[in-house]
């Protein structure tokens, strides 16, 4: 039998298949579930496992930012621009959320 813990988690976790490789996004905020106010800036965590992400990937979520109106010069790529699959994932979630990576590689 499953615990009522698993079965309705305190804070949002999802299990991610990103090109094959497999991944746990997840949140710390419990508001995140329960409040949709909480859905404006927030951090989601990333742990994928392999031996090369030595440390879990912290992600900042804008859900109200506005792209199109960041300074052209300053944003590699442009509107055609190839997001990573994780990046991706989040915005099945939140559509047209910024995510910001915090310096870290974008190979997930």
């Amino acid at each position: 039998q499953v615990c009522p813990g698993l079965r309705t988690p305190q804070v949002p976790v999802w299990l991610c298949n990103l090109c094959g490789r497999l991944g746990v996004l997840f949140g710390t905020d419990n508001q995140l579930l329960s409040h949709w106010r909480a859905e404006r800036l927030f951090h989601l965590y990333f742990c994928s496992g392999q031996r090369e992400q030595t440390q879990t990937t912290q992600l900042t979520i804008d859900t109200h930012s506005h792209p199109w109106e960041e300074d052209g010069s300053k944003a590699p790529g442009g509107p055609g621009k190839k997001r990573p699959p994780l990046e991706m994932a989040i915005r099945t979630k939140w559509a047209g959320a910024t995510v910001s990576w915090s310096g870290t590689d974008t190979c997930f």
